[in-house]
């Protein structure tokens, strides 16, 4: 496969530090969040960040080339998902509302759902569609459907839009188009 030019799209109102690494076709919705020493690396295809979520330091969000498959695949991330220090994401699909606790992993074959918490340190990696409001956790990554959904980071995300551009440079955002 030829060595594509890296391609990313930051929408109006996302908050991106230069000190992240972006490689490949890469969309960023807006109010979302990526710190610096974050790593989204789209080898395998595109890769499309709804609104409002939350990237923090040290998190991978990778969607690896797959040498069987035929052509590029989009891997989708939903919106109000946060993805703490250090985790490891290489699912394809990601609903809305989901938490990826610190130094977890969800790997290429398991889909999130929406509402779903993967705790600290926990690994999710077989072929499934994990199941609305699961929460996997503890050594054993022991299974539960909690009652509600995972608030919004509201509060943090507006926090961090304020602080961020005072300590760190911001990759520009596209332009707004007008009509």
């Amino acid at each position: 496969m030829a060595a594509q030019k890296s391609q990313v799209k930051v929408m109006p109102g996302a908050v991106v530090c230069t000190e992240a690494e972006l490689k490949g076709d890469i969309t960023i919705g807006s109010r979302t969040v990526v710190h610096p020493k974050a790593r989204i690396i789209a080898e395998g295809g595109p890769i499309v960040i709804g609104e409002s979520n939350l990237i923090e330091e040290q998190v991978l969000i990778i969607n690896r080339a797959d040498k069987t498959a035929p052509e590029p695949v989009t891997m989708e991330i939903g919106v109000n998902n946060v993805f703490e220090v250090g985790c490891n994401c290489e699912s394809l699909r990601i609903g809305d509302n989901n938490v990826v606790e610190a130094k977890a992993r969800v790997g290429r074959q398991t889909e999130l759902s929406s509402g779903c918490v993967i705790g600290s340190y926990c690994e999710v990696s077989s072929k499934e569609v994990i199941p609305d409001n699961t929460v996997v956790y503890g050594k054993k990554c022991v299974r539960r459907v909690q009652g509600e959904r995972p608030q919004p980071q509201t509060l943090q995300l507006d926090f961090l839009m304020k602080i961020l551009p005072n300590y760190h440079h911001l990759r520009k955002q596209m332009k707004p188009q007008t009509k």
